[in-house]
């Protein structure tokens, strides 16, 4: 059994004030379960793709490993309903786990479901202050605007979150899509580390808005600037401060908003943007 992308709906749309019977591609969502040792540890509702990326961001920012070497292995096993992706540590890794094994459900629009404490809500960051990466307001415009034209799954459905990786010389080398925002982002950070790219070389740029935990997951990764579309909230606005990220949001068309450590964002023409 491979579990499906998209699947097609039967709906009733209005236009121009007529009703019309057809059809839509809408993204499948499918229980994945993160399981260590045998146990599992989380089940996120999330798109069948890109499951070892999956694996491999989430471990890291979940805090469960510290490098990709601590996994020995990846297996995806397939279900009647769902997939469970079954994950092997290192000795030591999983003896770590198991002592402070918990158990979450995240629905898809949670980022944080499953937290034992405010402690864990609110953990400090690393800080990715001394990351030399700078941006131009050209590289700004070029990333939303690349992201934008990287989504298939998005393209088809209108119903998937982007994060892509933005390298200034090279522009946006790697993207990934999920139906939940967070899913999107570890994918990404899974990506970029098995590609073997260095997270404090590039942005991290996304379709959603900016809530704590994609502060937190970006700086996991190491990356100094984090871009989206949509608005930051305070929380998110004062972890990056802290951490020396530079937050840039609301980036529609030539416009943007940049809320922290302005200094690796330099003027320049965007008029050959495309």
């Amino acid at each position: 059994m491979t579990f499906a992308t998209t699947a097609r709906a039967s709906e009733t749309a209005r236009r121009n004030g007529i009703l019309h019977n057809g059809s839509r591609i809408v993204p499948e969502e499918v229980p994945i379960a993160f399981s260590y040792g045998g146990s599992s540890h989380a089940v996120m509702m999330a798109t069948p793709a890109d499951l070892e990326d999956f694996a491999v961001g989430f471990s890291l920012t979940e805090g469960i490993i510290a490098d990709q070497a601590e996994i020995s292995g990846i297996e995806i096993v397939e279900g009647e309903q769902g997939i469970d992706v079954q994950v092997s540590l290192a000795d030591d890794v999983a003896d770590r786990l198991r002592a402070r094994r918990r158990s979450m459900a995240g629905p898809v629009g949670c980022g944080l479901c499953g937290i034992e404490s405010i402690d864990q809500a609110v953990r400090p960051v690393p800080d990715v202050t001394t990351a030399a990466l700078a941006l131009s307001h050209a590289d700004i415009v070029r990333a939303v605007s690349l992201l934008n034209e990287a989504q298939p799954l998005h393209r088809e459905t209108r119903a998937v979150h982007g994060a892509g990786f933005y390298l200034p010389a090279r522009g946006l080398v790697t993207v990934r899509e999920d139906v939940g925002r967070h899913n999107a982002l570890d994918k990404l950070c899974g990506a970029v580390i098995r590609a073997g790219e260095r997270g404090g070389n590039g942005a991290v740029v996304v379709t959603s808005r900016l809530s704590v935990e994609m502060v937190q997951k970006a700086a996991i990764l190491g990356s100094p600037v984090l871009i989206a579309i949509s608005a930051p909230t305070a929380l998110a606005i004062r972890t990056a401060e802290e951490a020396g990220m530079t937050l840039v949001a609301l980036v529609r068309g030539e416009d943007f908003e940049i809320f922290t450590h302005p200094h690796r964002i330099s003027p320049e023409s965007i008029a050959d943007v495309a």
